[in-house]
């Protein structure tokens, strides 16, 4: 299981990839379409690994091994509400 370190290195890296298809975007460098499309995996990904720290720090604070915390299905984190 990734470590609290790689998982944010992670987000940083798509975090990135978020800013750089803006300004693909804002260049006439891909569609509207493109863009969302693709902003939408990457923010779907982002919420993921958002989660699994949310779920190491849960298990870490209630006394759990960290490494327990799995990553979660699309649709479970996208049907988060709140």
């Amino acid at each position: 299981m990734a470590e609290d370190v790689d998982i944010r290195q992670r987000i940083s890296e798509l975090v990135s990839t978020e800013h750089s298809l803006r300004q693909q975007l804002a260049a006439g460098e891909i569609s509207t379409e493109e863009e969302h499309e693709r902003l939408r995996r990457v923010e779907t990904e982002l919420d993921q690994y958002w989660d699994l720290l949310r779920q190491r720090q849960a298990l870490r604070d209630s006394g759990g091994d960290p490494s327990r915390a799995a990553p979660r299905s699309e649709g479970t984190v996208e049907g988060y509400l709140g």
